[in-house]
């Protein structure tokens, strides 16, 4: 890989449309989606085509990228740059699921409680306050929530494995065994294929046998952002790492210098560790 760790310059690119396009993009993949589960029929639409220009743009912007890095216009203040990025990125990232997590504690750490004590007992005589009700009002179908056996545990122990079999890559990348790091990492982007295959396995049986629906209450919407949001997650993860997996291939990467690999690497561990907290929080508890 050609690159210029001693170049006595920050490299700044000109102007781009990218960002402007990215924008435009999700702000239409967020628009349809908001459309979409209100029942809007240009909802889905939408959604659809800003989620494939989302695509394109990121194509075409991180071909860019990656370009002008095999082109040697990147050096090592670049790669710190990079580096407080993605971290600044991932930090981003936690706080969204924090919101997430949030919500799911007020409803059912205060909300719930609140609606059950003896002040709304003349409003509410017939509440039970037991996570997975249908609410205080009686507008909600009758559902069964969703336990940790055997789906989730099985994606839990996948995801796990998939953390490890990451690391193995990423050691046999440092040591310059390029056929060995592409089987781990492509052993990894197997793993979360297959977790996506459950989880949308869980949303069937969700939906057909349980009638846990994303209109079911506050259960079934925290149940599935939480769930969905970290879903899209995996596979935009696995869609990075398997961006890394060409490039390991094409053999853009060194023993030293492979911080897109990194910051996958980064990204993907991040995935695992908020899916440990959704499998307590949200199966267990």
């Amino acid at each position: 890989m050609s690159s210029n760790h001693a170049a006595p310059y920050y490299y700044v690119p000109g102007p781009s449309r990218w960002p402007v396009m990215a924008g435009i993009s999700m702000l239409a993949t967020m628009a349809g989606a908001s459309g979409w589960v209100n029942g809007a029929e240009w909802g889905m639409p939408l959604n659809i085509a800003g989620i494939l220009c989302t695509i394109a743009v990121l194509y075409f912007w991180f071909g860019e990228a990656i370009a002008e890095s095999e082109g040697g216009k990147y050096n090592q203040r670049i790669d710190t740059s990079f580096r407080w990025s993605m971290s600044w990125f991932i930090f981003s990232e936690v706080m969204f699921f924090g919101a997430f997590f949030g919500a799911l504690f007020y409803a059912r750490s205060v909300t719930m409680p609140w609606l059950a004590d003896l002040d709304h007992k003349v409003l509410w005589p017939d509440f039970a306050a037991h996570w997975g009700n249908a609410g205080p009002a009686g507008t909600i179908e009758s559902f069964r929530t969703m336990g940790p056996f055997p789906i989730p545990t099985i994606n839990t122990a996948l995801l796990l494995t998939s953390g490890v079999t990451l690391t193995i890559s990423h050691h046999a990348l440092r040591a310059g065994q390029r056929g060995k790091t592409a089987f781990w990492l492509a052993l990894t982007i197997l793993l979360g294929a297959v977790f996506m295959g459950f989880q949308a396995y869980e949303y069937h049986h969700a939906y057909t046998e349980l009638n846990l629906k994303l209109t079911s209450g506050i259960y079934g919407s925290t149940f599935f952002m939480l769930t969905g949001f970290h879903g899209f997650h995996v596979t935009m993860g696995a869609i990075m790492l398997a961006v890394v997996l060409r490039r390991v291939l094409r053999g853009d990467f060194t023993p030293d210098h492979h911080f897109a690999f990194e910051g996958a690497a980064w990204y993907w561990h991040f995935v695992d560790v908020v899916w440990l907290g959704l499998y307590i929080v949200v199966y267990w508890l």
